[in-house]
Protein backbone atom coordinates (compact mmCIF):
# COMPACT_ATOMS: atom_id res chain seq x y z
CA UNK A 1 0.00 0.00 0.00
CA UNK A 2 1.29 3.59 -0.99
CA UNK A 3 1.54 5.73 2.19
CA UNK A 4 1.06 8.85 0.45
CA UNK A 5 -2.09 8.18 -0.80
CA UNK A 6 -3.49 9.62 2.32
CA UNK A 7 -3.90 13.20 2.49
CA UNK A 8 -4.53 15.50 4.72
CA UNK A 9 -8.32 15.32 4.71
CA UNK A 10 -8.97 11.97 1.85
CA UNK A 11 -7.42 9.69 0.62
CA UNK A 12 -6.38 10.33 -2.93
CA UNK A 13 -4.35 8.71 -5.71
CA UNK A 14 -4.65 7.38 -9.26
CA UNK A 15 -6.45 4.49 -10.44
CA UNK A 16 -5.33 1.71 -10.37
CA UNK A 17 -1.42 2.06 -9.47
CA UNK A 18 -2.38 3.75 -6.36
CA UNK A 19 -6.04 3.10 -5.39
CA UNK A 20 -7.35 -0.33 -6.85
CA UNK A 21 -9.81 -2.40 -5.66
CA UNK A 22 -7.01 -4.46 -3.83
CA UNK A 23 -6.92 -1.74 -1.45
CA UNK A 24 -10.62 -0.59 -1.14
CA UNK A 25 -10.71 -4.12 0.05
CA UNK A 26 -7.88 -4.06 2.96
CA UNK A 27 -9.75 -0.02 3.66
CA UNK A 28 -12.91 -1.22 4.28
CA UNK A 29 -11.62 -4.10 6.74
CA UNK A 30 -9.57 -1.35 8.51
CA UNK A 31 -12.25 1.27 8.96
CA UNK A 32 -15.04 -0.98 9.55
CA UNK A 33 -12.97 -2.83 12.75
CA UNK A 34 -12.08 0.92 13.40
CA UNK A 35 -15.21 2.06 13.80
CA UNK A 36 -16.37 -0.92 15.70
CA UNK A 37 -13.36 -0.78 18.21
CA UNK A 38 -13.34 2.84 18.63
CA UNK A 39 -16.56 4.40 17.77
CA UNK A 40 -19.14 1.87 19.23
CA UNK A 41 -20.81 2.14 15.27
CA UNK A 42 -22.85 -1.29 14.37
CA UNK A 43 -23.48 0.66 10.63
CA UNK A 44 -22.29 3.11 8.35
CA UNK A 45 -23.05 4.67 4.98
CA UNK A 46 -21.25 3.96 1.71
CA UNK A 47 -21.29 5.87 -2.02
CA UNK A 48 -19.68 6.83 -5.06
CA UNK A 49 -19.55 9.16 -7.68
CA UNK A 50 -19.51 8.74 -11.38
CA UNK A 51 -15.77 8.26 -12.49
CA UNK A 52 -15.29 5.04 -14.30
CA UNK A 53 -13.85 3.33 -11.37
CA UNK A 54 -16.07 4.38 -8.50
CA UNK A 55 -18.94 1.72 -9.21
CA UNK A 56 -16.17 -1.37 -8.92
CA UNK A 57 -14.34 0.47 -5.89
CA UNK A 58 -17.70 0.79 -4.16
CA UNK A 59 -17.97 -2.72 -4.77
CA UNK A 60 -15.00 -4.41 -3.17
CA UNK A 61 -15.02 -1.48 -0.49
CA UNK A 62 -18.30 -2.54 1.05
CA UNK A 63 -16.87 -6.53 0.74
CA UNK A 64 -14.59 -4.99 3.16
CA UNK A 65 -16.33 -3.59 5.43
CA UNK A 66 -19.12 -6.53 5.18
CA UNK A 67 -15.90 -8.90 6.44
CA UNK A 68 -15.03 -6.62 9.24
CA UNK A 69 -18.91 -7.66 10.54
CA UNK A 70 -20.31 -4.27 10.43
CA UNK A 71 -23.61 -3.01 8.56
CA UNK A 72 -23.55 -1.16 5.52
CA UNK A 73 -26.22 0.93 4.01
CA UNK A 74 -25.20 1.36 -0.29
CA UNK A 75 -26.56 4.79 -1.16
CA UNK A 76 -25.61 4.06 -4.56
CA UNK A 77 -24.00 6.89 -7.05
CA UNK A 78 -24.52 9.93 -5.62
CA UNK A 79 -23.01 13.59 -4.91
CA UNK A 80 -21.11 13.55 -2.14
CA UNK A 81 -23.46 16.20 -0.20
CA UNK A 82 -26.31 14.03 -0.57
CA UNK A 83 -24.04 11.02 0.99
CA UNK A 84 -22.75 13.80 3.66
CA UNK A 85 -27.21 14.17 4.44
CA UNK A 86 -27.06 10.11 4.38
CA UNK A 87 -24.60 10.19 7.62
CA UNK A 88 -27.04 12.97 9.00
CA UNK A 89 -30.25 10.69 8.59
CA UNK A 90 -28.61 7.56 9.30
CA UNK A 91 -26.95 9.22 12.71
CA UNK A 92 -23.93 7.14 11.47
CA UNK A 93 -20.27 7.90 9.91
CA UNK A 94 -19.36 7.01 5.99
CA UNK A 95 -17.60 6.49 3.02
CA UNK A 96 -18.39 8.20 -0.19
CA UNK A 97 -15.83 6.87 -3.19
CA UNK A 98 -14.45 10.16 -5.07
CA UNK A 99 -11.59 11.87 -6.48
CA UNK A 100 -13.61 14.99 -6.19
CA UNK A 101 -12.35 17.85 -8.72
CA UNK A 102 -8.98 15.71 -9.55
CA UNK A 103 -8.71 14.05 -13.16
CA UNK A 104 -10.81 11.38 -14.59
CA UNK A 105 -8.07 8.73 -13.50
CA UNK A 106 -7.82 9.75 -10.11
CA UNK A 107 -9.77 8.11 -7.70
CA UNK A 108 -10.11 7.72 -3.48
CA UNK A 109 -12.05 7.92 -0.11
CA UNK A 110 -13.50 10.35 1.60
CA UNK A 111 -14.70 9.26 5.25
CA UNK A 112 -15.88 10.31 8.49
CA UNK A 113 -14.60 9.58 12.16
CA UNK A 114 -16.73 12.61 14.23
CA UNK A 115 -19.83 14.57 13.30
CA UNK A 116 -18.28 17.44 12.54
CA UNK A 117 -16.76 17.22 9.10
CA UNK A 118 -14.65 14.59 7.02
CA UNK A 119 -11.41 12.64 8.68
CA UNK A 120 -8.52 15.63 8.70
CA UNK A 121 -5.20 16.05 10.06
CA UNK A 122 -4.20 13.69 12.99
CA UNK A 123 -7.26 11.42 12.31
CA UNK A 124 -5.87 10.74 8.53
CA UNK A 125 -2.64 9.53 10.28
CA UNK A 126 -4.09 8.14 12.58
CA UNK A 127 -6.26 5.88 10.15
CA UNK A 128 -3.13 5.47 8.14
CA UNK A 129 -1.22 3.46 10.91
CA UNK A 130 -4.26 1.82 11.48
CA UNK A 131 -4.45 0.03 8.57
CA UNK A 132 -0.84 -0.40 7.68
CA UNK A 133 -0.84 -2.69 10.86
CA UNK A 134 -3.49 -4.63 9.08
CA UNK A 135 -5.10 -6.01 12.54
CA UNK A 136 -8.56 -6.02 11.43
CA UNK A 137 -12.01 -7.83 12.78
CA UNK A 138 -13.74 -10.88 11.32
CA UNK A 139 -17.39 -10.98 10.85
CA UNK A 140 -20.40 -11.00 8.45
CA UNK A 141 -21.97 -7.73 8.38
CA UNK A 142 -25.92 -6.63 6.38
CA UNK A 143 -25.69 -5.37 3.45
CA UNK A 144 -29.24 -2.83 2.54
CA UNK A 145 -29.31 -0.49 -0.55
CA UNK A 146 -31.51 2.78 -0.02
CA UNK A 147 -32.48 5.48 -2.14
CA UNK A 148 -31.69 9.05 -0.83
CA UNK A 149 -33.42 11.25 -3.45
CA UNK A 150 -36.51 12.11 -2.70
CA UNK A 151 -35.68 12.92 1.38
CA UNK A 152 -32.55 15.29 -0.69
CA UNK A 153 -35.06 16.98 -3.17
CA UNK A 154 -37.38 17.64 0.18
CA UNK A 155 -34.38 19.07 2.45
CA UNK A 156 -33.69 21.40 -0.94
CA UNK A 157 -37.39 22.38 -1.68
CA UNK A 158 -37.49 23.26 2.38
CA UNK A 159 -34.17 25.45 3.11
CA UNK A 160 -34.68 27.67 0.31
CA UNK A 161 -37.36 30.32 -0.22
CA UNK A 162 -37.44 31.82 -3.87
CA UNK A 163 -38.46 35.37 -4.39
CA UNK A 164 -40.83 36.70 -7.05
CA UNK A 165 -38.20 37.61 -9.77
CA UNK A 166 -37.74 35.06 -12.54
CA UNK A 167 -34.53 34.02 -13.38
CA UNK A 168 -32.34 32.65 -16.54
CA UNK A 169 -29.71 30.70 -15.59
CA UNK A 170 -27.18 28.44 -17.19
CA UNK A 171 -25.70 25.51 -15.18
CA UNK A 172 -22.69 23.42 -15.93
CA UNK A 173 -22.18 20.28 -14.54
CA UNK A 174 -19.03 19.26 -16.03
CA UNK A 175 -20.61 15.93 -16.52
CA UNK A 176 -20.31 14.74 -13.06
CA UNK A 177 -22.25 13.05 -10.77
CA UNK A 178 -24.55 16.26 -10.40
CA UNK A 179 -26.27 15.09 -13.43
CA UNK A 180 -28.12 12.73 -11.50
CA UNK A 181 -30.32 15.15 -9.70
CA UNK A 182 -29.68 18.32 -10.75
CA UNK A 183 -32.55 18.95 -13.05
CA UNK A 184 -35.29 17.49 -10.28
CA UNK A 185 -33.66 20.15 -7.71
CA UNK A 186 -34.14 22.96 -10.02
CA UNK A 187 -37.77 22.16 -11.07
CA UNK A 188 -38.95 22.59 -7.71
CA UNK A 189 -38.85 26.21 -8.47
CA UNK A 190 -40.79 27.35 -11.21
CA UNK A 191 -39.07 30.83 -11.71
CA UNK A 192 -36.20 29.43 -12.93
CA UNK A 193 -35.55 29.27 -16.60
CA UNK A 194 -32.39 26.47 -16.44
CA UNK A 195 -30.28 26.08 -19.43
CA UNK A 196 -28.06 23.48 -19.21
CA UNK A 197 -24.46 22.22 -20.62
CA UNK A 198 -22.13 19.30 -20.10
CA UNK A 199 -25.38 17.62 -18.20
CA UNK A 200 -24.82 14.03 -19.61
CA UNK A 201 -23.83 11.38 -16.53
CA UNK A 202 -19.84 10.86 -18.00
CA UNK A 203 -17.33 10.09 -15.82
CA UNK A 204 -14.79 10.74 -18.42
CA UNK A 205 -15.58 14.58 -17.95
CA UNK A 206 -15.20 15.09 -21.62
CA UNK A 207 -15.52 18.63 -22.64
CA UNK A 208 -13.63 19.92 -19.58
CA UNK A 209 -11.60 19.45 -16.36
CA UNK A 210 -14.23 19.79 -13.65
CA UNK A 211 -12.84 22.02 -11.57
CA UNK A 212 -14.94 25.67 -11.49
CA UNK A 213 -12.41 27.42 -9.46
CA UNK A 214 -9.70 27.16 -12.54
CA UNK A 215 -11.13 29.80 -15.12
CA UNK A 216 -10.09 28.10 -17.97
CA UNK A 217 -12.37 24.93 -16.99
CA UNK A 218 -15.49 27.79 -17.06
CA UNK A 219 -15.15 28.83 -21.03
CA UNK A 220 -18.05 27.35 -22.44
CA UNK A 221 -20.45 28.34 -19.17
CA UNK A 222 -19.13 32.50 -20.46
CA UNK A 223 -20.09 31.90 -23.82
CA UNK A 224 -23.63 30.05 -22.71
CA UNK A 225 -24.44 33.07 -20.64
CA UNK A 226 -23.30 35.62 -22.97
CA UNK A 227 -25.38 33.79 -25.58
CA UNK A 228 -28.69 33.67 -23.89
CA UNK A 229 -28.30 36.52 -22.21
CA UNK A 230 -28.86 35.06 -18.48
CA UNK A 231 -28.83 36.49 -15.34
CA UNK A 232 -26.43 33.91 -13.72
CA UNK A 233 -24.20 31.18 -14.75
CA UNK A 234 -22.99 28.45 -12.48
CA UNK A 235 -20.86 25.37 -12.34
CA UNK A 236 -20.48 22.65 -10.63
CA UNK A 237 -17.01 20.42 -9.60
CA UNK A 238 -17.16 16.53 -10.15
CA UNK A 239 -18.92 15.55 -6.72
CA UNK A 240 -20.83 18.11 -6.31
CA UNK A 241 -19.60 20.26 -3.37
CA UNK A 242 -18.03 23.01 -5.11
CA UNK A 243 -19.11 25.74 -6.81
CA UNK A 244 -18.08 28.28 -9.40
CA UNK A 245 -19.90 31.55 -10.90
CA UNK A 246 -20.35 33.66 -14.20
CA UNK A 247 -22.12 36.93 -13.78
CA UNK A 248 -24.55 38.11 -16.06
CA UNK A 249 -22.02 39.87 -18.27
CA UNK A 250 -20.04 36.82 -18.66
CA UNK A 251 -17.16 37.55 -16.23
CA UNK A 252 -15.41 35.25 -14.28
CA UNK A 253 -16.16 35.97 -10.24
CA UNK A 254 -13.96 34.30 -7.44
CA UNK A 255 -15.62 32.42 -4.37
CA UNK A 256 -13.84 34.94 -2.37
CA UNK A 257 -15.86 37.76 -3.94
CA UNK A 258 -18.94 35.63 -4.55
CA UNK A 259 -18.60 35.27 -0.82
CA UNK A 260 -19.51 39.24 -0.18
CA UNK A 261 -22.64 38.28 -1.74
CA UNK A 262 -24.08 35.85 0.46
CA UNK A 263 -22.40 37.63 4.03
CA UNK A 264 -24.09 40.92 2.81
CA UNK A 265 -27.27 39.08 2.13
CA UNK A 266 -27.02 37.53 5.72
CA UNK A 267 -24.94 39.90 8.35
CA UNK A 268 -28.13 41.69 9.36
CA UNK A 269 -30.23 38.22 9.87
CA UNK A 270 -27.92 35.81 11.99
CA UNK A 271 -27.00 36.71 15.49
CA UNK A 272 -23.89 35.64 14.80
CA UNK A 273 -21.75 37.63 12.73
CA UNK A 274 -18.74 35.74 12.69
CA UNK A 275 -17.68 34.43 8.96
CA UNK A 276 -14.91 31.95 8.12
CA UNK A 277 -12.69 32.14 4.92
CA UNK A 278 -9.32 30.19 4.31
CA UNK A 279 -5.86 31.70 3.94
CA UNK A 280 -6.19 32.01 0.30
CA UNK A 281 -9.06 34.08 0.36
CA UNK A 282 -8.75 37.61 -0.83
CA UNK A 283 -8.01 41.01 1.50
CA UNK A 284 -11.62 42.67 -0.13
CA UNK A 285 -13.27 39.84 1.85
CA UNK A 286 -11.83 40.25 5.16
CA UNK A 287 -12.05 43.88 3.94
CA UNK A 288 -15.69 43.97 3.75
CA UNK A 289 -16.50 41.89 7.14
CA UNK A 290 -14.88 44.15 9.06
CA UNK A 291 -16.95 47.44 6.92
CA UNK A 292 -19.99 45.11 7.74
CA UNK A 293 -19.21 45.21 11.55
CA UNK A 294 -18.60 41.14 11.39
CA UNK A 295 -15.65 39.20 12.48
CA UNK A 296 -13.01 37.10 10.87
CA UNK A 297 -11.96 34.02 11.19
CA UNK A 298 -9.53 32.79 9.21
CA UNK A 299 -9.34 28.37 8.80
CA UNK A 300 -6.37 26.37 7.40
CA UNK A 301 -7.43 24.86 3.93
CA UNK A 302 -8.90 22.20 3.13
CA UNK A 303 -12.96 21.68 3.49
CA UNK A 304 -13.25 19.26 6.21
CA UNK A 305 -11.03 21.71 8.57
CA UNK A 306 -13.58 24.55 7.25
CA UNK A 307 -16.57 22.43 7.86
CA UNK A 308 -15.24 20.94 11.09
CA UNK A 309 -14.38 24.90 12.18
CA UNK A 310 -18.07 26.61 10.94
CA UNK A 311 -19.63 23.83 12.73
CA UNK A 312 -17.63 23.97 15.65
CA UNK A 313 -17.81 27.67 15.97
CA UNK A 314 -21.46 27.84 14.90
CA UNK A 315 -20.64 30.47 11.87
CA UNK A 316 -23.48 31.08 10.11
CA UNK A 317 -21.27 31.28 6.50
CA UNK A 318 -17.89 29.59 6.06
CA UNK A 319 -16.21 29.34 2.73
CA UNK A 320 -13.14 29.03 0.64
CA UNK A 321 -11.47 30.35 -2.38
CA UNK A 322 -11.40 26.47 -4.07
CA UNK A 323 -15.73 27.36 -3.80
CA UNK A 324 -16.22 24.84 -0.96
CA UNK A 325 -19.31 27.23 0.80
CA UNK A 326 -20.48 25.83 4.18
CA UNK A 327 -24.41 27.53 4.96
CA UNK A 328 -25.06 26.74 8.50
CA UNK A 329 -27.94 28.96 9.27
CA UNK A 330 -30.22 26.76 7.66
CA UNK A 331 -31.08 23.00 8.20
CA UNK A 332 -28.36 20.65 8.39
CA UNK A 333 -25.14 21.75 6.22
CA UNK A 334 -23.94 19.86 4.23
CA UNK A 335 -21.36 21.56 1.55
CA UNK A 336 -23.56 21.69 -1.37
CA UNK A 337 -23.13 23.22 -5.06
CA UNK A 338 -26.52 22.67 -5.91
CA UNK A 339 -27.72 24.11 -2.61
CA UNK A 340 -25.15 26.89 -2.65
CA UNK A 341 -25.97 28.05 -6.17
CA UNK A 342 -29.73 27.64 -5.27
CA UNK A 343 -28.82 30.32 -2.32
CA UNK A 344 -27.42 32.39 -4.31
CA UNK A 345 -30.31 32.59 -7.22
CA UNK A 346 -32.52 33.40 -3.90
CA UNK A 347 -31.02 36.04 -2.98
CA UNK A 348 -30.86 37.72 -7.21
CA UNK A 349 -34.70 36.13 -7.06
CA UNK A 350 -35.27 39.19 -4.16
CA UNK A 351 -33.95 42.11 -5.75
CA UNK A 352 -33.96 43.67 -9.27
CA UNK A 353 -30.34 44.05 -9.16
CA UNK A 354 -27.68 42.42 -11.51
CA UNK A 355 -25.52 39.90 -9.58
CA UNK A 356 -22.47 42.32 -10.87
CA UNK A 357 -24.22 45.27 -8.98
CA UNK A 358 -24.38 42.94 -5.97
CA UNK A 359 -20.69 42.99 -5.81
CA UNK A 360 -20.95 46.95 -6.05
CA UNK A 361 -18.19 49.10 -4.14
CA UNK A 362 -16.10 46.26 -2.86
CA UNK A 363 -12.48 46.82 -1.91
CA UNK A 364 -10.54 46.16 -4.84
CA UNK A 365 -7.16 44.43 -4.89
CA UNK A 366 -4.87 43.68 -7.47
CA UNK A 367 -4.26 39.60 -7.03
CA UNK A 368 -2.41 36.80 -9.06
CA UNK A 369 -4.47 32.87 -9.31
CA UNK A 370 -3.36 30.52 -7.09
CA UNK A 371 0.24 29.52 -8.60
CA UNK A 372 1.13 25.59 -8.29
CA UNK A 373 4.93 24.90 -8.65
CA UNK A 374 5.77 21.21 -8.56
CA UNK A 375 8.36 20.08 -6.05
CA UNK A 376 9.36 16.81 -4.49
CA UNK A 377 6.31 15.62 -1.96
CA UNK A 378 8.64 15.00 0.73
CA UNK A 379 10.28 18.00 0.36
CA UNK A 380 7.34 20.71 0.15
CA UNK A 381 6.37 20.66 3.89
CA UNK A 382 10.79 21.75 4.57
CA UNK A 383 10.55 24.21 2.11
CA UNK A 384 7.43 26.00 4.07
CA UNK A 385 9.63 25.77 6.71
CA UNK A 386 12.23 27.94 5.57
CA UNK A 387 10.10 29.96 3.88
CA UNK A 388 8.81 30.94 7.47
CA UNK A 389 12.75 31.15 8.33
CA UNK A 390 12.88 33.88 6.33
CA UNK A 391 9.91 35.84 7.04
CA UNK A 392 10.97 35.63 11.02
CA UNK A 393 14.35 37.05 10.03
CA UNK A 394 12.89 39.69 7.61
CA UNK A 395 10.39 40.58 10.89
CA UNK A 396 7.61 40.25 8.64
CA UNK A 397 3.61 39.87 10.39
CA UNK A 398 3.00 36.65 9.15
CA UNK A 399 0.18 33.60 9.63
CA UNK A 400 1.53 29.97 9.76
CA UNK A 401 -2.37 28.21 10.38
CA UNK A 402 -1.35 26.65 7.33
CA UNK A 403 1.78 27.41 5.25
CA UNK A 404 2.86 30.60 5.73
CA UNK A 405 0.51 33.69 5.06
CA UNK A 406 3.06 37.06 4.83
CA UNK A 407 0.45 40.55 5.73
CA UNK A 408 1.49 43.81 4.82
CA UNK A 409 -0.59 46.72 5.41
CA UNK A 410 -1.96 46.75 1.35
CA UNK A 411 -0.58 43.25 0.37
CA UNK A 412 -0.37 39.70 1.26
CA UNK A 413 1.84 36.64 0.42
CA UNK A 414 1.37 33.09 0.65
CA UNK A 415 3.58 30.07 0.46
CA UNK A 416 1.58 26.99 1.41
CA UNK A 417 1.92 23.15 0.40
CA UNK A 418 -0.43 21.20 -1.36
CA UNK A 419 -2.65 19.02 0.78
CA UNK A 420 -3.76 16.81 -2.48
CA UNK A 421 -0.54 17.33 -4.27
CA UNK A 422 2.74 17.47 -4.94
CA UNK A 423 3.40 20.92 -5.13
CA UNK A 424 3.45 24.26 -3.33
CA UNK A 425 0.37 27.03 -3.65
CA UNK A 426 1.12 30.53 -4.21
CA UNK A 427 -1.07 33.27 -3.92
CA UNK A 428 -0.47 37.23 -4.01
CA UNK A 429 -2.26 40.33 -3.47
CA UNK A 430 -1.87 44.38 -3.14
CA UNK A 431 -3.69 47.54 -3.58
CA UNK A 432 -0.96 48.38 -6.86
CA UNK A 433 0.29 46.51 -9.53
CA UNK A 434 3.81 47.76 -8.90
CA UNK A 435 3.54 46.27 -5.21
CA UNK A 436 1.88 43.30 -5.98
CA UNK A 437 4.52 42.57 -8.77
CA UNK A 438 7.12 43.16 -6.14
CA UNK A 439 6.26 40.78 -3.43
CA UNK A 440 5.49 38.35 -6.02
CA UNK A 441 8.91 38.46 -7.22
CA UNK A 442 10.44 38.32 -3.97
CA UNK A 443 8.67 35.35 -2.71
CA UNK A 444 8.83 33.15 -5.94
CA UNK A 445 12.56 33.96 -6.19
CA UNK A 446 12.63 32.51 -2.98
CA UNK A 447 10.89 29.11 -3.28
CA UNK A 448 12.91 28.97 -6.77
CA UNK A 449 16.07 29.05 -4.90
CA UNK A 450 15.46 26.79 -1.83
CA UNK A 451 14.01 24.01 -4.37
CA UNK A 452 17.18 24.22 -6.36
Amino acid sequence: MIEQIFKAYDIRGSYPNEINEEFAYTFGKSYGTYLQKYLEKKKCVVACDNRLSSPSLKEFLIKGLLDSGINVIDYGMITTPMHYYTRYIENTFGIMVTASHNPKDDNGFKFSLDELSNARGSMMEEMKNFTLKGNFLTGKGFYEKRDIKNDYLNYLKENISMGSRNLKVVIDAGNGVTTTIMKEAHQLFPNLDVTYICDENDGTFPFHHPDPAVEENMELLKQKVKEIHADLGIAYDGDGDRIGIIDEQGHFIMADKFLIVAIRDLINKVSNKTFLCDVKCSKSLIDEIKKLQGNVYMSRTGTSFTEANTKKENIPLGGELSGHLFFNDRGPEVCSAIYAGLRFLEILSKTDQSFSELLKDIPIYESTPEIKIEVNPEKKFEIVDKVKDYVKEKGYPYLDIDGVRVEFENSWALIRASNTGPHLTLRFEAKENEQLNSIQKEFTDLVQKLIE
